[in-house]
């Protein structure tokens, strides 16, 4: 069954925080909002997070995870980035957007894509994930909570907590979360390429 953690959006409390922090430092898979709805979460080097989090929503090889980051300097360890890459991603996070970019070798070869050696990475304006992000201090190998069948992510901590009681370790609430997932861009290539269209505004890298 899993822990379920009432915390505050903005200001989350010390010791739940703390308490999330030692479960995913113990391998732990957790469902958390973000500002494009839930996510499922879990240490990069969890030996079977990301085999975990690929049964739940029923995916394949071929998914791009996505590395969580607290901050840019983070993001830069575990991708690749060209002058232009840089300029453009800096100014457009933290914000609601997910970028696909070559893996560093900091990145395990078996969180990577198969064939294109790419990763998305992110980092997101919610408060409570920049917390928990900055208390852990390494990123987080998410995955948005979109389940088999559904069109949007989940967006209530209770009904996470219902649905996924026994296929996850813990469940953190913290009231409303965005609705929208995040505009996904391809820079693998070395120019943007919008793939999805989200919440986060396309128009700059048009």
């Amino acid at each position: 069954m899993a822990r379920y953690f009432d915390v505050h959006p903005v200001d989350p409390q010390p010791r739940a925080v703390a308490q999330v922090v030692a479960m995913l430092r113990d391998d732990a898979l957790i469902a958390y909002p973000t500002d494009s709805g839930y996510a499922l979460g879990c240490r990069v080097g969890s030996p079977d997070g990301a085999e975990r989090i690929r049964t739940i929503r029923a995916l394949g090889e071929k998914h791009h995870f996505t590395l969580v980051c607290a901050e840019f300097a983070q993001l830069g360890e575990l991708v690749h980035l060209d002058n232009a890459a840089f300029r453009a991603i800096k100014s457009a996070t933290p914000g609601p957007y997910t970028f696909i970019l070559p893996a560093t070798k900091e990145v395990p070869r078996r969180l990577a894509h198969p064939k294109k050696k790419t990763v998305g990475v992110r980092i997101p304006e919610f408060p409570l994930v920049r917390v928990l992000l900055r208390e852990l201090g390494e990123p987080l190998l998410s995955s948005t909570l979109l389940l088999p069948g559904q069109e949007e992510p989940m967006t209530d901590g209770w009904t996470v907590k219902e649905e996924l009681d026994h296929v996850v370790d813990a469940v953190l609430d913290a009231g409303e979360c965005g609705t929208r997932p995040t505009t996904v861009v391809d820079w693998s290539e070395g120019y943007p390429e919008v793939v999805r269209v989200g919440a986060g505004d396309t128009a700059r890298f048009e």
